[in-house]
């Protein structure tokens, strides 16, 4: 089939490609490759989340926290959040050069995310086109974006949620928003919006849930000439001929989040960008280790291998001598309050004998085997806990009122800010969280790519306009 191709659209006052590029934080989606993505005629997304800010030299700032509490170091995160965001943007607008559009990202859930959006439109009134948001339900979105006069485009992963957006929030607004993200819960990369009532290992087609988007937008009242973004699972644009001029889904955008993470002006390290190159389907694990509660993808790895293990050593226990819990557990805790059953007490024996010899209590009555070395990283990655989440699993952080969600806090789970700092900084890829696209297989059987030919973003975009 022939590929129809694209038309532009108009955004921000000029005609650019409806061609998104997604934002990744933290520090996979900068000012270069954003930058690039603009010049190129499309719309360029820097990722605001704790993004890196440079010095006098041009080196990039290290984000340490030597403060004592953990309120004080969310505040210098906030800090070094606006300070991050607003160089991205600057750079990332002048290698614009007044060509496309330049958005920028923020996760809702993400600690002060208010204060840093804010603090960051601020210092740019008029560099920024428009804000991209979700990881969470941004109702005071339209409001900020009212403010500064910025267009908005919510990330949602139903017609549902845009609806509880729109009403309590977005019909104000109407007039700035620019767009509707839709991300498919089951294929898009770092963190989506996979509802309870939904099943992970059962990926449903994105058509018809588009289309019930759409359908929902004109019972509400969205003006037509608002297109929908599809993400999540889009490589090919021939693929997707049939959205095209489709008059049941009506105007539709592309965003592509994990095919920019390898172009030359993708500012993540080489050994990134080449393990990209050997990933194989099946590779790519939908999980919910992350400390936001939400489901999230990323590469199967020997980090991601790791969580994945260690909830496996989990048992669960009672207080006293209860139901089949009538034996107490004698390994990897101190105390006698551990009743557990005859098997698990087998297991648990077994799992010391490896090495697993320390038991951590999770906030759900279980504990998890670990190793003694696993339990101080555990640990020192929880005290360390510099409030980089509006509310944190693994730390039990919340970032307003008394600054603590009233749970134990989950040894299941991980440092998220610690990890994307290290794998986007060059730490080895095989011992942080490396998060993807559930297409990212294809960048081993895409022509494109082959003889490790890595591309311009103007030749990807260039690229993507043919179809391919």
């Amino acid at each position: 089939m022939t590929f129809k191709g694209l038309k532009p659209i108009m955004y921000g006052g000029r005609e650019v490609w409806p061609l998104v590029e997604g934002g990744k934080g933290v520090s996979a989606t900068n000012h270069a490759s954003s930058g690039a993505w603009a010049a190129a005629g499309g719309i360029g997304t820097v990722s605001a989340v704790n993004a890196d800010s440079y010095d006098a030299e041009g080196k990039i700032v290290p984000q340490v926290y030597n403060q004592m509490t953990r309120k004080e170091r969310h505040e210098q995160l906030i800090r070094y959040a606006i300070d991050g965001g607003v160089e991205q943007v600057k750079r990332a607008h002048d290698i614009a050069g007044g060509n496309g559009a330049i958005n920028i990202n923020v996760l809702w859930e993400m600690g002060g995310a208010q204060p840093v959006l804010e603090g960051i439109l601020e210092r740019t009134k008029g560099l920024v086109t428009g804000v991209t948001c979700g990881a969470g339900m941004p109702y005071r979105l339209s409001e900020i974006a009212q403010r500064y006069n910025v267009h908005y485009l919510p990330i949602v992963s139903s017609g549902r949620a845009f609806r509880a957006l729109w009403k309590r929030a977005y019909h104000k607004v109407s007039h700035l928003l620019a767009a509707v993200v839709y991300e498919d819960p089951w294929l898009a990369g770092g963190h989506n919006g996979l509802s309870n009532a939904e099943d992970p290992k059962k990926p449903q087609d994105p058509y018809p849930r588009v289309a019930e988007l759409r359908a929902m937008m004109r019972k509400e009242g969205v003006p037509e000439s608002v297109p929908i973004v599809m993400a999540g699972g889009v490589w090919y644009l021939r693929e997707w001929n049939d959205w095209i001029d489709n008059d049941e889904l009506g105007p539709i955008a592309f965003q592509f989040g994990t095919r920019p993470l390898l172009t030359e002006e993708s500012p993540i390290p080489e050994g990134w960008k080449n393990a990209l190159r050997t990933i194989q389907p099946g590779d790519v694990e939908l999980h919910r280790f992350s400390p936001t509660g939400f489901y999230s993808s990323a590469v199967r790895n020997p980090f991601l291998l790791d969580l994945m293990a260690r909830s496996e050593r989990q048992i669960p226990y009672s207080r006293v001598s209860a139901g089949e819990h009538t034996v107490q557990l004698d390994v990897g805790v101190k105390g006698k309050n551990f009743w557990v059953t005859p098997k698990d007490l087998d297991r648990a024996r077994g799992w010391a004998a490896e090495g697993y010899t320390t038991a951590l209590k999770t906030p759900d009555d279980t504990v998890v085997f670990v190793t003694p070395e696993s339990r101080e990283t555990i640990r020192k990655d929880q005290a360390d806990c510099m409030g980089c989440l509006s509310h944190c699993g693994f730390s039990s952080w919340k970032d307003h009122d008394d600054y603590t969600t009233g749970r134990l806090a989950d040894p299941r789970s991980f440092c998220i800010q610690k990890t994307l700092q290290e794998i986007a900084h060059g730490a080895p890829v095989e011992e942080n969280l490396m998060f993807a696209g559930h297409a990212a297989y294809r960048f081993a059987q895409d022509p494109f790519y082959s003889n490790n030919f890595t591309p311009t973003v103007k030749q990807l975009v260039d690229r993507i306009l043919t179809g391919d």
